[in-house]
């Protein structure tokens, strides 16, 4: 039997310790080779890496989101190795994020530095074929609570889009589809499937 690459996210329940923010992100430095999210809960999430094509699907979608940026110049485009310190709780990586220009120059130096504390403007998480649809649809109203404008969870298994607008309904649209930036990213247009 072949065994994978990709496996499950880990989750460890931190209910009896308290991780400091500053203790979170000396963790993290220590252990540069585990990627770790913090969830609103305080749950403790290792993240798997991904195989070759979940992660060929989110270097193209960060490269059309980054060239639209180039050609605009409206914000700053972030990786999945970015953490976001969220304002509603958690501290998480989506898979391509954004965040308006004035936004992010409003964080000081130290703030850019480390984790920001700041919610994306716009962020898109890609659903790999490992992943529970349930924790990436928890992770998407993190992003909501802390003031997230527009979000796409993609999930290729399912041949559909979830979009995620803040003091909106989720909207649910099926492959072949062309979302649009809207008014977060005027412009921008993805087709789907990629």
């Amino acid at each position: 039997m072949v065994q994978s690459l990709e496996t499950m996210p880990f989750v460890l329940n931190l209910d009896t310790v308290n991780l400091t923010d500053e203790q979170f992100w000396h963790l993290c430095q220590a252990n540069r080779d585990i990627p770790l999210e913090r969830s609103a809960k305080g749950e403790l999430i290792i993240m798997p890496p991904v195989g070759g094509i979940s992660g060929n699907r989110e270097a193209n979608l960060i490269t059309d989101l980054n060239i639209w940026n180039r050609q605009t110049g409206l914000g700053k485009v972030f990786s999945s190795s970015t953490i976001f310190k969220l304002p509603g709780g958690g501290d998480r990586s989506p898979d391509a994020a954004w965040i308006k220009l004035d936004r992010w120059e409003a964080l000081t130096p130290e703030e850019q530095e480390k984790f920001p504390p700041i919610c994306p403007d716009f962020v898109i998480e890609l659903r790999s074929r490992t992943d529970a649809l349930k924790p990436l649809q928890e992770k998407m109203q993190e992003y909501l609570n802390s003031g997230l404008r527009l979000g796409w969870l993609i999930n290729p298994q399912d041949e559909q889009v979830e979009i995620y607008r803040l003091d909106q309904d989720v909207e649910i649209v099926s492959f072949p589809v062309s979302l649009s930036g809207e008014e977060v990213l005027p412009g921008f247009v993805l087709n789907l499937p990629i």
